[in-house]
């Protein structure tokens, strides 16, 4: 395969690390190398690190270097592969690019390493995806689960799935073939138990995709109540900065504004709203609208209020994670605030009791009681993936139960079996893959 290459750090350090990958990579590489010691690149060991100087055509020396060596198929692509870390000059890394080109490289396309180890079998497409999301992880909770996928923990609870299918699928298919003889190999109330362990599991994962979407892209947490009650002001407070308009003046937040911030390794996306009361400015009542669509959107949401009779409707937010927050407690006395766990008095603008609100929110998310063996789906194609194969393996359980013959049963087997593959990369086409590296940086 030709030799690919291509600057693996962030333009702008002290250092760079370019990657080559490829037939011929290490002689493609020792061919720009001089080494300190007189060292031929091609006769080294794999995983091993040589100083020396990156020179041109003319013997001009571009940089010094230290370059490491792997030989195939023990390299991150599985393929011959060299990693050449010079100084990090704008001017040193092109010339370094350029000269590997003119050797027989060319410029690697956005993920094309992690495509080839894929393609290479180095991991199967779900760990593939799991390093664009380690690279991008933003708190402590992402990069635990982007870790354990790349690990292989969820293709191994695949693989464990697929091996239950396929145990089902072949006793069905013997069946077929003594048709004529009319023998049953598989007994069904053995079959209607595994199917339904199997429906218990994909159930499992789906439904930890809130879960994992919310670690992954934050939780996001709406701020509403009537207006001048301080959602405002709080919202500064929670994100240590005047990132919203402060003022006593009613109405003054008429679109919502938003914002992140990670509060015990979970990021929260917090979304100050327009205040809600009766208006008949149209801007105003736009603002509104807006409101109670985010407060649908979020997973929690804050109802400020600054006294104990003013509040919201909150039976438009039924199934949401409702946090009651009394605020102004520095002005206003609660003597009869009810002591619950989703209810709180604070002041925003003196801070207090702030602290305690950030844990209620921690532990609302329930984020903190993930294991590090717990499997988390985080990734929308898998989740679609797998509510293809909770549907197949439903109809599997319906036939079962009814005593629908075996070959019918070993269709929707099949189509289970298949919507788990495509997460791994079993039956994923061209496109797809193309489709998925393309969101990866070059250089990984």
């Amino acid at each position: 395969m030709q030799p690919i290459c291509a600057n693996s750090t962030q333009p702008g350090g002290a250092v760079c690390l370019i990657r080559v990958s490829g037939n011929d990579a290490i002689s493609i590489t020792n061919r720009l190398f001089r080494s300190k010691r007189n060292k031929d690149l091609t006769l080294m060991a794999g995983y091993t690190v040589h100083l020396g100087e990156i020179v041109d055509v003319d013997g001009t020396v571009i940089d010094e270097s230290l370059v490491i060596v792997y030989h195939a198929p023990r390299s991150y692509t599985g393929e011959e592969a060299t990693e050449i870390m010079c100084h990090g000059s704008a001017f040193i890394v092109q010339r370094i690019i350029e000269l590997l080109i003119a050797q027989g490289c060319r410029l690697a396309r956005p993920g094309e390493f992690t495509e080839r180890a894929f393609m290479n079998g180095k991991m199967d497409l779900s760990q593939a995806e799991a390093v664009a999301d380690l690279i991008a992880s933003s708190n402590a909770a992402s990069h635990r689960l982007a870790m354990s996928q790349m690990r292989g923990g969820f293709s191994k609870e695949l693989g464990r799935l697929r091996s239950q299918l396929l145990e089902m699928t072949s006793l069905l298919e013997l069946e077929i073939d003594f048709s004529e003889e009319d023998v049953e190999f598989a007994d069904r109330q053995q079959l209607l138990t595994l199917a339904e362990d199997i429906h218990h599991v994909i159930g499992r994962l789906i439904e930890s995709f809130r879960t994992g979407n919310a670690i992954k892209n934050g939780v996001p947490v709406a701020i509403i109540g009537p207006t001048n009650v301080g959602k405002s002001t709080l919202l500064n407070r929670l994100l240590h900065e005047d990132k919203a308009i402060v003022s006593d003046i009613h109405g003054t937040t008429r679109d919502t504004i938003e914002d992140t911030i990670s509060i015990q390794g979970i990021t929260f996306r917090f979304i100050d709203t327009a205040g809600i009361r009766q208006s008949d400015d149209t801007i105003e009542q736009m603002g509104i609208e807006r409101t109670w669509k985010k407060a649908q959107d979020a997973e929690i949401v804050l109802v400020v209020s600054d006294n104990e009779s003013t509040t919201v409707d909150e039976t438009l937010l039924k199934g949401k994670t409702v946090i009651k927050v009394f605020n102004k407690a520095d002005i206003v006395n609660y003597p009869t605030l009810p002591s619950t766990s989703n209810t709180i008095a604070i002041s925003a603008k003196q801070g207090t009791n702030i602290d305690r609100l950030e844990q209620m929110l921690v532990e609302a998310t329930q984020i903190h009681q993930v294991e590090d063996s717990d499997i988390i789906v985080t990734n929308v194609r898998h989740v679609e993936a797998l509510q293809k194969a909770y549907d197949a393996i439903t109809k599997v359980k319906q036939q079962i139960s009814e005593g629908i013959s075996g070959d019918i049963i070993s269709l929707d087997l099949h189509a289970c079996i298949d919507a788990l593959a495509e997460i791994v990369g079993g039956v994923t086409c061209e496109d797809t893959l193309h489709a998925i590296f393309s969101r990866f940086c070059v250089g990984k």
